[in-house]
């Protein structure tokens, strides 16, 4: 009996640590999507260059297109902005951007001064697209196939490693060029 006093408690310790050994492996920028393997949320929002064209999911059916969410107060968005740059120069599909909640001027002067990674810029002004792509916080970058359903998302900034480990594998498995 007094040896089940002390064997219980440490079986429930031996537990807890196993548990927690296990949660410190855990990435905590990987962010599950319930978006993955479904159809990307539509959208149609001006454009950043000219409120009067509108940017929308449609006009990329068909391709393999790159989503990326940023804004100029995000302060991981200006650390991944030349990763994009040149991604976007190498990758051979395009990338989308989403500016949310941001000063368009703002962004405008961004882009201007940083390099224009984006085939198009969605201004999203009130969030309410990003609300509806299950957005966290900047920077956010999905993948999108030629179907329009989503196949990958990163939470947080790009960088090369997780270009070459995981961004490029996967529009590699849909057929895109890399």
């Amino acid at each position: 009996m007094k040896v089940l006093r002390y064997l219980i408690p440490l079986l429930l310790f031996s537990v807890i640590a196993v548990f927690l050994a296990l949660g410190l492996k855990l990435d905590p920028r990987d962010v599950p999507s319930p978006l993955i393997g479904k159809p990307a949320p539509a959208f149609s929002l001006p454009s950043l260059d000219n409120s009067q064209k509108m940017v929308t999911n449609e006009d990329f059916k068909g391709q393999i297109w790159l989503f990326n969410v940023w804004a100029t107060w995000c302060v991981s968005c200006r650390a991944e902005h030349a990763t994009l740059v040149r991604l976007s120069q190498n990758i051979g599909i395009p990338i989308v951007g989403l500016d949310w909640k941001d000063d368009a001027s703002a962004a405008k002067e961004w882009l201007s001064s940083l390099g224009n990674p984006y085939e198009a810029v969605a201004f999203d002004a009130s969030g309410r697209t990003a609300i509806d792509w299950g957005v966290y916080g900047a920077p956010e970058t999905y993948i999108i196939d030629s179907q329009g359903i989503i196949q990958y998302k990163h939470t947080g900034p790009l960088n090369d490693e997780i270009i070459q480990e995981k961004v490029l594998p996967v529009i590699s498995k849909l057929g895109g060029e890399t």
